[in-house]
């Protein structure tokens, strides 16, 4: 529990509150079933054999018939912070751009710490928003910034948030192929899709959104920062698009 809710409504509050045609929380545990039953979301139960998300949400988009050109995000559930404003963003910047098949979000390095740390997967992209490659590395290296081995700027690095937006023809396309030499090396999925050529488009924010609960000191600190908010419904879960 994060104050009256439970995490995971959290997550879907804010992927209503997005303006999205519709939220599925998709889930391979009865336990997660049982919670969304409970404020009401629509909730799917998918295989327990999947490698990632990406693979789950394309058993998701399969069992709906979602048609070619419908957008997704894939918005993992232990991001009770995650502002709606980004989960909007990405989908309208992979609207925007119609050679993209993939779209994510990008905001700037705060610190030397964050640029060295490898759990922060680090962003390239073109002057145009196109994702050149992602690195748990320090990317770009400041060549002629660095003292006994160590960087001391970080001048144009961008941190990757993890949230993605796909085309459901991408989606299942990127679904179908086996793990690629660079994915497997850096352990970063969305390299499948570069070196398959697909274009992913990185929209920049200004500032990274607060991190998910990946452990109980993640979860104690997401407590806090929301111990004294007080939930309010949407004032709509449907748009006019279907995302």
């Amino acid at each position: 529990m994060i104050g009256e809710w439970p995490l995971l409504q959290w997550v879907w509050h804010s992927a209503v509150a997005s303006g999205a045609a519709s939220v599925l929380i998709a889930t391979d545990d009865e336990r997660i079933r049982a919670a969304c039953s409970k404020f009401g979301a629509e909730c799917l139960m998918t295989s327990a054999q999947h490698a990632s998300g990406t693979d789950r949400i394309a058993e998701v988009v399969r069992a709906h018939s979602f048609a070619a050109e419908d957008i997704v995000v894939n918005l993992q559930g232990d991001e009770p912070m995650m502002p709606a404003e980004v989960v909007a963003t990405v989908a309208q910047a992979l609207r925007d751009v119609a050679s993209s098949d993939i779209a994510g979000a990008v905001a700037p390095i705060a610190s030397l710490r964050e640029f060295l740390d490898p759990n922060c997967v680090k962003a390239l992209r073109a002057n145009d928003g196109r994702a050149l490659y992602f690195s748990r590395a320090p990317v770009p290296w400041p060549r002629d910034s660095v003292v006994a081995g160590q960087p001391t700027a970080f001048a144009g690095a961008w941190r990757h948030i993890g949230i993605y937006a796909y085309r459901v023809r991408s989606l299942l396309q990127f679904a179908a192929w086996p793990p690629t030499p660079l994915e497997t090396t850096e352990k970063l999925e969305q390299l499948r899709a570069l070196e398959h050529g697909m274009h992913i488009h990185l929209a920049t924010l200004a500032n990274s959104p607060p991190a998910g609960v990946d452990t109980p000191e993640d979860l104690e600190r997401v407590r806090a920062a929301l111990q004294n908010s007080i939930p309010q419904p949407s004032a709509t879960r449907f748009s006019a698009r279907r995302e």
